[in-house]
């Protein structure tokens, strides 16, 4: 992260709705309190530049006040993509003190700070509470509680490990290419050509609270090593086979993102994340905590490991999501990052095109020994019982696996379109939220407009409406106005309840 002096007035002069035409007049929400960090620039290939930052009040970070600025390749305004409009000026003096706001927020609090809060549209003074433990499924839990330091009452909060629904046996792809990095005589299962991705076994131990709250002290587990070139055997009896999934969807990943955006790792910086294998006794989940992936064992009736592709692809996505857009997972934004997990996790899966797990729109079928029906289905998400085919405004009070529904069945729309058909071995029949027939574009060009979206206009406050207009902006770009492209992202946006 860089700061640049003066920031907040150059960016206050590109303040301007996006899409407003050229020459419109800045629409400046800043003060002298206000400052601003830049965390990341992407280039368009003619020099048009977007660039991501992060804001601060009085010293204080500002929680949903980052903003994406736009510029032209002459450096003229084109717009800024932003949640919070509205000017800052909250008082940033405390009323209630920091123990009271530990004490509403709850037990295994580990931090706080001072924050301005904005979530809500407008900058309210908050006191933010980072407390751990475990959620109910055994998955550690970084909980962030939001108090209001005048008025004392908890705003909202954010589970801040984020996690795939289910459970999964292990992906058996058959025989899958590995690199390897030779240490004496052995080889361990570390890849120094994806930014030293690696793999470890946690031999069924647990974190601490300590690794839950601040990533400090966490099992690391042991590197698995073999004394020749292969590793695993193709059963849940050998330690090694999870290993192997975890590494090929790991490495998958990786170079789905690089060929398709070439974006250069989950952290675009060229920086391996890794894995870990073996978590707890039968743990049914895997989950995402910023650095690392780690997958449980599952319960070994239901479920399997849960170490299949589409499930390193959400996971792993998670991190792609926390270092561009940032979508808050909590309420409709939080929907929305699982529902970029899912729609890129699938992505990863077709990307792969392994004969052993051809690419569908079901989420962790391979481990659902039962059934191998998936947890969740993108073509009809209601399918499950839980999941939401449709916006409505109570969408926000769901939970965020669940809500992710209206934004995976959008994707398969643009991409496949409604109605029947069959696809790889797997029978879909997509419905409209109102009755419409909606013709699809493919899953390529599906899933470029999201990313653009994503990485280019969303940020973390962005709801289902919100995400309409990024992907709307995003179709612009890449296809123009009004092309077949852009009318079918309107099209199926509608076909979900977001008009």
């Amino acid at each position: 992260m860089r700061t640049i002096s003066g920031l907040a007035a150059l960016a206050a002069l590109a303040v301007v709705a996006v899409g407003a035409p050229a020459g419109a007049a800045p629409a400046s929400v800043e003060n002298d309190a206000t400052a601003y960090d830049v965390v990341g620039v992407i280039t368009d290939p003619d020099g048009t530049t977007h660039t991501r930052m992060v804001r601060t009040y009085d010293g204080l970070p500002v929680i949903g006040g980052d903003r994406v600025v736009h510029r032209g390749p002459a450096g003229a305004a084109r717009g800024v993509s932003q949640t919070l409009e509205a000017p800052l000026s909250p008082v940033t003096t405390p009323v209630l003190g920091m123990n009271a706001a530990e004490a509403l927020a709850g037990p295994k609090v580990e931090s706080s700070r001072l924050v301005v809060d904005a979530t809500s549209g407008t900058g309210r003074l908050a006191w933010e509470v980072i407390s751990g433990g475990t959620q109910a499924d055994g998955t550690p839990s970084r909980l962030a509680t939001y108090v209001d330091a005048r008025s004392g009452k908890v705003l909202w909060r954010e589970q801040q490990i984020q996690t795939a629904e289910g459970s999964g046996q292990s992906l058996y792809s058959g025989t899958v290419p590995l690199q390897l990095t030779q240490s004496g005589s052995s080889y361990q299962l570390k890849d120094a050509t994806r930014g030293n991705t690696y793999t470890t076994d946690l031999n069924n131990k647990e974190d601490s609270l300590l690794c839950q709250i601040l990533g400090a002290g966490c099992q690391a587990g042991t590197l698995f090593t073999s004394p020749d070139t292969s590793f695993g055997t193709g059963s849940a009896s050998s330690r090694e086979s999870a290993a192997v999934d975890a590494q090929y969807g790991t490495n998958t990943t990786w170079d789905f993102y690089k060929t398709t955006y070439g974006r250069n790792g989950i952290f675009g910086d060229g920086t391996g994340s890794y894995n870990r294998v073996h978590y707890g006794k039968n743990y049914v989940n895997a989950f995402w905590d910023g650095t690392k992936m780690t997958y449980g064992d599952g319960d070994g009736t239901s479920y399997g490991p849960l170490v299949s592709l589409d499930v390193a692809g959400h996971e792993m996505s998670h991190g792609v999501t926390e270092h561009s857009a940032n979508l808050t997972y909590e309420g409709e934004s939080g929907g929305l990052n699982e529902a970029t997990s899912d729609i890129f996790g699938t992505m990863v899966e077709f990307f792969a095109a392994n004969a052993n797990d051809p690419g569908d729109y079901l989420i962790g079928e391979e481990f659902d020994l039962a059934h191998h029906a998936g947890l969740r289905r993108m073509d009809n998400p209601a399918a499950d019982g839980d999941s939401l085919n449709c916006w409505s405004s109570t969408a926000g009070d769901v939970d965020v696996h669940y809500s992710s529904g209206i934004g995976n069945h959008f994707f398969y729309l643009l991409a496949e379109g409604s109605g029947a058909k069959t696809l790889n071995g797997v029978s879909y029949n997509s419905p409209t939220c109102n009755g419409s027939t909606v013709s699809g574009i493919g899953r390529d060009d599906a899933a470029r407009i999201w990313y653009r979206a994503l990485t280019v206009y969303m940020t973390s406050g962005t709801d289902y409406h919100g995400a309409r207009t990024a992907s709307l902006d995003a179709a612009r770009d890449l296809f123009t106005a009004g092309s077949v492209q852009y009318n079918a992202v309107a099209t199926a946006w509608s076909a979900v309840g977001v008009s």
